[in-house]
C-alpha cells in the first residue's frame, strides 16, 4: 500500500497549476489524503482561493491522474474553501 501512496504522491506532483507552474503538492493545495486497503482514494482539495478561476481544470486534473494508477479503485474529492465547493464536486462525481 505504502507503494501506490507513493505512485499517488509521484501523481499529484506533475498537476501543475498554470497560474503559478508550480505543482499542487507545492503549493499545499492537497491538506488531506486518505486511501483504504480496497484502492478507495479520498482527496481533499483546497483551491488557491474561494474565486480560483483555475479550480474546476486543477480538479479534473486531480482526479484524472489518480484514477490512472493502476491499483487506485476509486477517487473521491472534497472540495473545501471554493465558492462552488458543492457543484464542482457534484462535477467530479459524474467523471
Amino acid at each position: 500500500m505504502q507503494a501506490l501512496e507513493n505512485l499517488i504522491i509521484q501523481a499529484l506532483s506533475k498537476v501543475i497549476d498554470p497560474a503559478t507552474g508550480i505543482d499542487v503538492i507545492r503549493m499545499r493545495l492537497i491538506p488531506d489524503a486518505n486511501m483504504d486497503k480496497e484502492g478507495n482514494v479520498k482527496i481533499v482539495f483546497r483551491p488557491s482561493s474561494p474565486v480560483c478561476p483555475l479550480a474546476y481544470k486543477l480538479a479534473y486534473d486531480i482526479k484524472r491522474a489518480i484514477k490512472d494508477i493502476e491499483g487506485v479503485k476509486s477517487v473521491a474529492i472534497k472540495v473545501e474553501g471554493f465558492r462552488d465547493a458543492k457543484k464542482l464536486e457534484t462535477i467530479l462525481g459524474e467523471i
